[in-house]
């Protein structure tokens, strides 16, 4: 894995996944598929989608842990600080050979920098919120939201999708 590369394809994800509206609605049908994904493939995930202090969508597919639950949370916290990726974050911090602790003064208990959750952007809004997903490997885990989020969006995941590592 590139650390350069993959920071300039988040880059460009977050670029392109933007909605022109976003709901409750909305919210429940990524969810929903998130899930159905998730269960064709066996996966044990938390899902959690939430606009900045109001959840909307949360599901734990079998086998999944509360670990997974408070791992969704820390890393849905990272996006609402900084209105970025989790992942992108977290790559930051390894290029800098830091933490979020040392050089933000965030707990590690509130605050995780590992892939898997990726800001919700409303065109002429912002980041409104978080999509998060919690259960693979970090890398796994941020590609299955961008996945879900280009089929919700009519984008192409291959056009999107980070490098094979």
């Amino acid at each position: 894995m590139d650390i350069v590369q993959d920071l300039q394809s988040i880059a460009a994800q977050e670029n392109a996944l933007v909605f022109p509206h976003f709901d409750a609605d909305r919210a429940w049908q990524l969810g929903a598929y998130l899930h159905e994904v998730a269960q064709a493939r066996g996966l044990a995930l938390a899902i959690d989608i939430r606009t900045f202090g109001q959840p909307l969508f949360f599901s734990l597919l079998a086998g999944a842990t509360p670990d997974n639950v408070d791992w969704a949370r820390r890393k849905g916290n990272v996006v609402a600080h900084f209105r970025r990726s989790s992942y992108a974050l977290g790559l930051r911090m390894q290029q800098a050979g830091s933490t979020l602790a040392e050089k933000h003064g965030l707990p590690l208990g509130e605050y995780a920098s590992h892939g898997g959750a990726f800001p919700l952007t409303v065109a002429g809004a912002g980041v409104i919120g978080s999509v998060t997903v919690s259960g693979l490997p970090q890398r796994a885990d941020h590609e299955l939201v961008v996945e879900a989020l280009c089929a919700h969006l009519g984008q192409d995941y291959s056009k999107l999708a980070l490098a094979k590592a």
